[in-house]
């Protein structure tokens, strides 16, 4: 069970393959099973709620079940899950790499003493079909920003990035095993690199480590698409986007972090831009890019943000027209700076500034979209859903648009293919019907 970021996703994957390289039979997590990991997260409350609910969970899948709590939520909270009946194992991110030996030689005490139930085969044992249409790659972990509101720089640790060789070996391994898209993500993927330069900062950096990766991998035979993940709006300069926009596997989908459309707001939350320079980040990617999908976060209900606070986020997401919107309700976290800040939000406040922005985002969403009705898109094929009664392929192009193609009018299986469609109409959750 995997929860939280992207960067979680990745972990689990890796930790997924070495039990399967070793003949473990990996199951989905409502199956009945010998082992149960859960990576955790803890980025809200309610992430850790349901961190928390998961590991009892687990145990009640099967009490006789190993039952291991990894990821932020576990590292956050070491002492009181290592005590608390019904999780065997906590493993911190300091100890994640080795988490499979961990686990294994917890195991075979547990084999040793006979209390290990083995989990039938059958439909509760059943290998999970795994998508090879996009693999995420880990390039970097940590973090060195230190926002006043987010705990991950102390449970994730400092920056570290890869080594260039390292990611490059294992995508030509996913390329090789069938995936289409790559998309390179991390704690704070725009300070990958500087670890290893004299430089201190990403910014001064100006994005070269990313771009000479990115340009590393699109040589790699099968890799069709490079895509981003979040990247701060410091990033985005000139040169950066000179550069990236001349390596055509790039997508042209940029996930700018934002958090507040304040500038007071972003002040106290120690996000080191203002709105100018987002604006003119922005800027930069529309003068490179033909209708670049820009993406962001925005924290509704910080400490202190006023109604007229709100409403300058609101306007300013109107002005930047945003292809996409994920709406965060403020969070407390226990060691940050922003617990201890006054002008708490009420909870009910917090509720309706989410909904409002949330509705907005689903405008400014259908707005982009149609943008694309009638126009040739090349669609990359992910996995076939039923809608009604009715059965479709469902992919997105390279701005990360879904899209949805009907699969009775196909003689044969499409997924995992770049295909050719046209978008006809924006239908159900801003998806665009394609012919």
């Amino acid at each position: 069970m995997t929860l939280g970021c992207k960067v979680n996703y990745y972990e689990t994957n890796k930790l997924s393959s070495e039990f399967e390289k070793a003949g473990a039979n990996v199951v989905s997590f409502e199956s009945v099973a010998d082992i149960y990991v859960v990576n955790t997260c803890t980025v809200t409350n309610i992430a850790d709620r349901k961190s928390r609910k998961m590991l009892h969970r687990a145990k009640r899948l099967n009490e006789n079940a190993l039952v291991v709590a990894i990821g932020c939520f576990a590292e956050a909270n070491k002492e009181s899950l290592a005590g608390t009946e019904g999780i065997d194992i906590v493993i911190g991110n300091d100890r994640k790499s080795d988490a499979y030996n961990i686990i294994m030689e917890r195991y075979k005490l547990y084999l040793k003493d006979s209390r290990s139930v083995r989990g039938e085969s059958g439909e509760n044992a059943h290998k999970e079909e795994k998508e090879r249409t996009r693999a995420y790659v880990k390039i970097q972990d940590g973090c060195n920003q230190f926002c006043s509101y987010c705990k991950i720089p102390y449970v994730r640790g400092r920056l570290k990035s890869r080594l260039d060789k390292e990611v490059i070996d294992e995508v030509k391994c996913l390329a090789d095993s069938g995936y289409k898209e790559i998309v390179l993500t991390g704690i704070h993927l725009s300070s990958y690199g500087v670890d290893r330069s004299a430089c201190s900062s990403f910014v001064e950096l100006a994005g070269k480590p990313i771009a000479g990766l990115a340009a590393a991998l699109a040589k790699i035979d099968g890799v069709g698409r490079i895509r981003f993940g979040s990247l701060e709006p410091r990033i985005i300069t000139e040169d950066f986007i000179k550069e990236i926009s001349g390596n055509r596997k790039v997508c042209p989908h940029f996930h700018l972090s934002l958090q507040s459309g304040c500038d007071k707001t972003l002040a106290a939350m120690n996000r080191k831009y203002t709105l100018d320079d987002y604006r003119k980040a922005c800027g930069i990617l529309r003068k490179y890019y033909d209708r670049p999908a820009i993406t962001t976060d925005i924290i509704v209900g910080f400490p202190g943000e006023t109604e007229e606070d709100f409403e300058q986020s609101m306007r300013f997401v109107r002005e930047i027209g945003f292809s996409d919107i994920h709406v965060f309700k403020y969070s407390k976290r226990d060691g940050t700076r922003a617990a201890r800040m006054e002008g708490a939000v009420p909870e009910s406040v917090k509720h309706e500034r989410s909904r409002r922005l949330i509705e907005t985002g689903r405008e400014l969403t259908e707005h982009y979209n149609r943008t694309f009705i009638g126009e040739r898109q090349l669609c990359l094929v992910e996995e076939k859903i039923m809608i009604g009664e009715r059965e479709y392929y469902t992919g997105h192009n390279e701005r990360y648009v879904k899209m949805i193609i009907g699969a009775d009018k196909i003689s044969r299986d499409i997924r995992n293919e770049f295909v050719d469609v046209v978008p006809a109409d924006v239908v159900t959750d801003n998806l665009l019907m394609c012919e």
